[in-house]
C-alpha cells in the first residue's frame, strides 16, 4: 500500500515529453529553478540538471545558478496586450485585406498574432461567413463576445501561456492537426536572412508550423517591424508560404523577399 507521499507523486513522463514540458513551463514564467523542475516531474536533483543541461545545449534556454531562463533572444518577447497598441495602423490596413479576401465558407487557422487578431475584427464588421480555429484567448473572447457574428468558432486548448494569451504545447498541435483548413493566417517576430521565419518561443513556432501545414493557402501579414527583427526559433521557410501580405514596406525592403518567388502583395495606407 502506497503512503501519502507515494500516492502524490506525479506520474512519470518520458524524458523527450518531460523536456517539452519543461520548456513550455519556462515559457510561461520565464524562469525556473532545478527545484521547480524536481517538483513538477517526480525526478531526481540530477535528473533535473541534465535535462535543462541539454535543452541549453540545444539552445532552448540559458543556464543559470540553481535553474534556468529563457535565451536572450526570447526574453525580449513582449506581450499581447502591449503589441496591441503598436503599429496598430499598419495592422488594421492587413486585417481590412484579409476580410475583403474572404471565401464564402471557409475554414481559416488564426494564430495568436495581434496582427491576425485585427483580421478577425474586420471579419466580424463585414459579416463574413467563416469557421476560425484558433489558439489564441483574445480572439476566441472578441468572436464569442459579439453582438452578432457569421463566424464558427473552434477553440484549439492546451497549455495556457499568460504572456501570449494563447495555448501551446502537444496538445495544441494534436488538435490542429485534427483539422484541414483552406487557408491559415498568422504573423511572425520577423524573417531571418536566410529566408526562415522566426518566433521568439518554441512552442508559439511549433504552432505555427503545424497550421501552415494543415491549411491549402497560407498567407503571412508583415508590417514594417518584422522586416529587421528575428526571433529565435525557426518556424520554416518563406518560400513555404503561399502569400506575403506587407502593409507599406519599401520596394528595397521587399525585394529579398520578392527574389525567392514568393508572392508578395504590399497593402498601402489608401
Amino acid at each position: 500500500m502506497l503512503d501519502e507521499s507515494q500516492a502524490a507523486s506525479p506520474p512519470p513522463v518520458v524524458p523527450e515529453e518531460r523536456r517539452r514540458l519543461i520548456l513550455a513551463m519556462l515559457a510561461e514564467r520565464g524562469s525556473v529553478t532545478v527545484g521547480t523542475v524536481e517538483q513538477a516531474f517526480g525526478i531526481s536533483s540530477m535528473t533535473a540538471r541534465r535535462d535543462l543541461a541539454i535543452l541549453a545545449q540545444e539552445g532552448r534556454l540559458r543556464r543559470t545558478h540553481g535553474g534556468a531562463v529563457l535565451p536572450e533572444l526570447a526574453s525580449h518577447e513582449d506581450s499581447f496586450r502591449s503589441r496591441l497598441d503598436q503599429e496598430t495602423e499598419q495592422k488594421r490596413r492587413l486585417g481590412r485585406a484579409i476580410a475583403a479576401s474572404a471565401e464564402p465558407s471557409e475554414t481559416i487557422f488564426v494564430d495568436s498574432s495581434t496582427t491576425s487578431y485585427y483580421a478577425v475584427e474586420h471579419l466580424l464588421e463585414l459579416g463574413v461567413s467563416a469557421t476560425l480555429l484558433t489558439n489564441s484567448l483574445p480572439v476566441m473572447s472578441l468572436v464569442a463576445s459579439a453582438e452578432s457574428s457569421n463566424l464558427k468558432l473552434v477553440g484549439l486548448g492546451g497549455l495556457f501561456r499568460e504572456l501570449t494569451q494563447s495555448f501551446i504545447g502537444a496538445e495544441t498541435v494534436q488538435a490542429i492537426e485534427g483539422f484541414y483548413a483552406d487557408r491559415v493566417v498568422f504573423s511572425v517576430k520577423g524573417i531571418s536572412a536566410e529566408g526562415f521565419l522566426t518566433d521568439p518561443t518554441a512552442l508559439e513556432a511549433e504552432v505555427k508550423r503545424a497550421m501552415i501545414a494543415q491549411s491549402g493557402e497560407s498567407v503571412l501579414l508583415l508590417d514594417d517591424s518584422k522586416l529587421g527583427a528575428r526571433g529565435q526559433n525557426a518556424i520554416t521557410k518563406v518560400t513555404d508560404v503561399s502569400t506575403v501580405l506587407a502593409s507599406d514596406a519599401p520596394a528595397s525592403a521587399l525585394d529579398p523577399l520578392r527574389a525567392t518567388g514568393v508572392n508578395v502583395q504590399v497593402v498601402g495606407a489608401s
